[in-house]
């Protein structure tokens, strides 16, 4: 009577714990959320440069051991959501879902390794660690714009040179590794097409055709970002007009009086 009469207090307080540390104010709870921002940066770090790497018992522990570290994230997550029909909708949930599966892979055996592409995933993650520097990070504020493109690249990038390696690897001679596959991918991205390396059959033409399309996209994106006149984001209140010169007095679009503030150096 008494344990079963203190079990649901305790899994209240669990998840009122919990919901303090994920969405309170408090300094203790932004201690905790860079805590997770620091692990968010390292996982995506360790699937950079493991993907890089001979696959070894070492590194089938790590990968299980993150898989275990983001599937208690996201289930708390999920536990502390009250819109939680809504979360499982949103497509970082279902990224998360997917980089759970892909890190707990090692589990069912080598047959499930296909599942490795899915961690790249991960690396979406990356856009809500950009959420939370817009909040603390000036210098973020001030070159947001470049590094939002920087950022579409890179994931985009690694991405695509998953699918290139997990596609073509056993079929194709002529990409035996991770540095072979994103060799393949830069080389198309950037129109350069030395033709040591092509991919084979239909379907390997069709990723080149997105990698070439996408990816000068993004590089043109970039390219247009870093040349442009440094400007300020601030909404005009007439009318919405977020752009403005450093030093601007009135909007441009609409003539309304401006008062940006004066973040510093």
């Amino acid at each position: 009577m008494t344990s079963e009469a203190s079990g649901p207090p305790r899994k209240t307080s669990f998840l009122a714990r919990a919901r303090q540390l994920y969405e309170s104010d408090s300094q203790e709870a932004h201690r905790f959320r860079y805590g997770l921002l620091a692990f968010d940066l390292a996982t995506v770090a360790f699937i950079v440069v493991s993907s890089f790497l001979t696959r070894t018992i070492w590194l089938e522990v790590a990968d299980v051991v993150i898989g275990m570290v983001v599937a208690a994230d996201f289930a708390v997550r999920i536990a502390i959501s009250r819109e939680r029909l809504r979360g499982f909708a949103h497509p970082a949930t279902w990224a998360d879902f997917a980089a759970v599966l892909s890190f707990l892979s090692p589990i069912v055996g080598e047959g499930a390794a296909f599942l490795r592409i899915l961690r790249t995933l991960r690396l979406l993650r990356t856009y809500q660690i950009l959420q939370r520097l817009r909040q603390d990070s000036k210098f973020f504020r001030r070159n947001e714009e470049a590094i939002l493109a920087t950022v579409n690249l890179l994931v985009f990038l690694f991405v695509m040179t998953a699918i290139v390696y997990e596609t073509q690897h056993l079929r194709n001679d002529k990409i035996n590794n991770y540095v072979d596959a994103l060799y393949f991918t830069v080389t198309s991205l950037t129109t350069t097409g030395f033709g040591d390396i092509t991919l084979e059959g239909s379907s390997g033409r069709l990723i080149s055709v997105v990698i070439m399309i996408c990816g000068v996209t993004l590089f043109l994106r970039l390219a247009q970002v870093l040349m442009r006149p440094t400007k300020v984001r601030f909404p005009c209140p007439t009318c919405g007009l977020q752009r403005h010169e450093p030093d601007a007095v009135h909007c441009k679009a609409c003539g309304t009086l401006l008062n940006i503030p004066d973040e510093g150096d």
